[in-house]
């Protein structure tokens, strides 16, 4: 029996369509859908409270700490962990956990990603009509908001590390050879709605990652860090595919601007916020995860 754990901070625009598709998944067995609502101060829990859907209502915010309680109480695998905001497409979960069950090797399986850029201004499109090129999106766990670990995948580690970057953390246990891609399933990611919350969402990410790689280092937590590959955006994507050439630049200053305001000094919990254009209607929620 698949659990699906779903850590949901204010998400009363998005929770109800997330559960929706979750529910009219067709799948061998029963699903086991755990909403950890954290910090909640709208309507998520009674939004998410109905048949087939357990609830835990946590005073205290923060996702890793939401998606250990709803490990606690899961009690199926494999393990999707699925951010509020996704929207399943027919068929998604069996493909996912079919490819897990057919490959033993395969430990981890995401689906592919698609980007929504729709009525976004010049400089959020330029910017991912690069990033989704990059190579790292196309055998890492992140950036997708669903991600299926195996049984045996899931023994890899005990608790999530309190860190921004659990989507990081979660790829870092396991190899290239233990992840796989599934491209018939495909998640819509809204992009942000201005160019402003992209670059604090890309802070976000920074942080989240340096984060993750300062406590690797101290050997506080046990990972493989992905290394950075700072020219992937130029070598692999724009010099092979010249049309893009004019999409560097704001890609490029976007990247340094968030790069800069990654390492300015935060107050203690400014550190976890996150994009919420994509959150702000029940429409704009439609287009699925946060990247």
């Amino acid at each position: 029996m698949p659990s699906i754990v779903i850590a949901a901070h204010n998400e009363e625009n998005v929770i109800g369509q997330n559960l929706d598709a979750l529910l009219a998944q067709q799948t061998v067995d029963p699903l086991e859908i755990i909403v950890i609502a954290n910090g909640c101060t709208d309507q998520t829990v009674a939004i998410a409270s109905r048949p087939g859907v357990i609830v835990i209502d946590r005073a205290p915010p923060g996702k890793a700490a939401a998606v250990n309680a709803g490990d606690l109480v899961a009690t199926g695998f494999p393990r999707v962990y699925l951010d509020a905001d996704i929207i399943v497409p027919p068929g998604g979960l069996a493909a996912l956990v079919a490819r897990l069950a057919e490959a033993p090797c395969v430990l981890a399986a995401v689906p592919r990603r698609r980007i929504d850029t729709g009525g976004r201004p010049w400089p959020v499109r330029a910017y991912f009509s690069i990033n989704e090129r990059l190579p790292a999106f196309r055998n890492g766990l992140f950036g997708r908001g669903m991600i299926a670990v195996s049984e045996q995948g899931r023994a890899r580690f005990d608790a999530f590390p309190v860190m921004i970057a659990d989507d990081l953390f979660l790829d870092s246990q396991f190899t290239d050879a233990e992840k796989a891609e599934v491209v018939g399933v495909e998640v819509v990611v809204a992009a942000p709605f201005t160019t402003r919350d992209l670059v604090r969402r890309l802070v976000r990410v920074r942080r989240g990652n340096a984060q993750m790689r300062a406590a690797a280092a101290a050997q506080q937590i046990d990972v493989r860090v992905r290394p950075a590959d700072r020219w992937a955006w130029l070598c692999e994507v724009a010099l092979p595919n010249p049309r893009l050439l004019p999409a560097t630049i704001p890609y490029v200053s976007i990247t340094l601007l968030s790069g800069l305001l990654a390492r300015r000094r935060v107050k203690a919990g400014q550190e976890w916020g996150r994009d919420e254009s994509t959150r702000g209607t029940q429409s704009s929620a439609t287009n699925g995860a946060s990247a």
